[in-house]
């Protein structure tokens, strides 16, 4: 009886220490199915009159677990990202390691520095796989319409207070464990999408990031320095150095309302240093944009984007062509991702006029159509030193967005790009007998349950 007594208090004892901790605590299961159908024909890059459109579906599949605790947080993010019958369905694995999907897109620890009853709201250190997003996303972002998104291995210190923010990031890249040496080839394998192409990942990254919220809106001003392992060709062969080259961008960001109806952003970047190839690095970026609330449905606006780049009619020793870094420039410089994304489009620069507009049809029923002129920033001369017209063309985008419930959003988007000579011309597309008239179909399923969260 005396037994059966003691093990019954034993057992509250460990439900009631149990139930404490776990009121401390707070732990998160949520998921992502995301399926994307496209229909292209000529997105990305121009193709040639003969080529016929491509089609297919792609899926990325996330399962997201997080965990909170008395001064920390703990996150993993792991994905599965395929197109559909990449795989045989009756063979166990056919997918070479340089195309397998499966990875690990987060995976990070918080640390709070402080406790409950400090002064100051949060100092804490993050580390780990993250994601990193800042203002706009456009020179820091996750790059999320890429299935496979974007993800940083780094520590980040942050300190916020009051409005007030102070991030400072660092990361320091190795391609595996090694006795000796610090040499890091950053050329990806397998799919290598992303800003400009990527061609060379960061050896080492550092950043501050300074930002304040204010009553109309928010500032910052952001300084980084990525660094690139130095090479030198011998023949046709890349053949890695000991040290790196730096590239150095620093500049501003603000965006406000100006009124109750009219919002406003703008930015400028300066990119100086080393490029990833070693050549000196002069470069900058403007942008400014505006929106307008003709009604509580309908909002317009129009904006600009300039990124300086060189100009083959003078030639220059300095690099001037910008790079948008990590950013995301699907959301920038049109949806066919014509420019700064996987295809390149030459180094002359871009100017970006737009016109935005957004109409709320119903509180889940979304309409946006935007329209584009791209414009070269520089001179455009093709391979026989002829100069072009500087125009690249016109691109149109259609994109709805309707939420079925607060789990399941379905999107769907059409863009067609009127191009000219000069984008398919040996300086920038270079695609011989082009089809001028390109345009881009798909059909988006998300869905985002959340399992538990308690």
């Amino acid at each position: 009886m005396k037994k059966k007594l003691r093990n019954q208090l034993f057992g509250a004892l460990l439900l009631g220490l149990l139930s404490s901790n776990f009121a401390l605590a707070q732990f998160t299961v949520s998921g992502q199915v995301r399926t994307r159908s496209e229909l292209r024909n000529g997105q990305g890059t121009l193709t040639t009159k003969e080529a016929a459109p491509a089609f297919f579906t792609s899926q990325r599949t996330r399962l997201n677990v997080g965990y909170t605790g008395y001064r920390f947080k703990l996150f993993t993010a792991i994905q599965d990202v395929r197109i559909w019958g990449q795989d045989a369905s009756t063979i166990n694995r056919i997918t070479p390691d340089a195309n397998d999907g499966l990875l690990v897109h987060e995976a990070w620890g918080e640390i709070m520095l402080l406790d409950t009853t400090a002064a100051i709201e949060n100092l804490s250190l993050k580390i780990g796989r993250q994601e990193l997003v800042y203002d706009d996303s456009r020179l820091l972002g996750n790059l999320d319409w890429l299935q496979q998104g974007r993800r940083h291995d780094l520590a980040l210190l942050k300190l916020e207070h009051k409005g007030w923010m102070g991030h400072l990031g660092v990361a320091y890249n190795q391609n595996q464990e090694r006795k000796a040496s610090t040499i890091y080839n950053g050329i990806p394998t397998g799919y290598t999408a992303g800003t400009n192409g990527i061609g060379t990942l960061y050896k080492s990254l550092q950043f501050l990031y300074l930002g304040r919220k204010f009553g109309k809106g928010n500032a910052s001003f952001l300084i980084l320095k990525d660094d690139f392992n130095k090479y030198h060709m011998d023949s046709t062969v890349r053949v890695l150095d000991k040290g790196t080259w730096s590239r150095v961008t620093s500049g501003f960001y603000v965006a406000t309302n100006l009124s109750p109806k009219i919002s406003f952003t703008g930015s400028a970047y300066l990119q100086g240093g080393k490029d990833k190839n070693g050549g000196k690095l002069r470069s900058h970026l403007v942008s400014a944009a505006a929106m307008y609330a003709v009604s509580p449905q309908l909002s317009v606006g129009p904006g600009i984007d300039y990124t300086s780049g060189n100009n083959r009619v003078t030639p220059n020793a300095t690099n001037r062509q910008f790079d948008p870094l990590y950013g995301t420039p699907h959301k920038f410089w049109g949806n066919m991702d014509y420019f700064y994304v996987a295809d390149g489009f030459g180094k002359n620069g871009l100017i970006n006029y737009y016109l935005k507009s957004r109409y709320k049809l119903k509180d889940n029923l979304v309409m946006n159509l935007d329209a584009h002129q791209f414009v070269a920033s520089n001179n455009v001369v093709n391979n026989d030193r002829v100069s072009l017209d500087r125009n690249f063309g016109t691109e149109l985008d259609l994109v709805v967005n309707y939420g079925l419930t607060k789990m399941i959003n379905l999107e769907a988007g059409y863009s067609h790009f009127f191009a000219t000579s000069t984008l398919a011309s040996s300086a920038v597309k270079n695609v011989s007998n082009p089809d001028l008239q390109a345009d881009w179909a798909y059909l988006m399923i998300n869905i985002k349950p959340t399992f538990l969260s308690k």
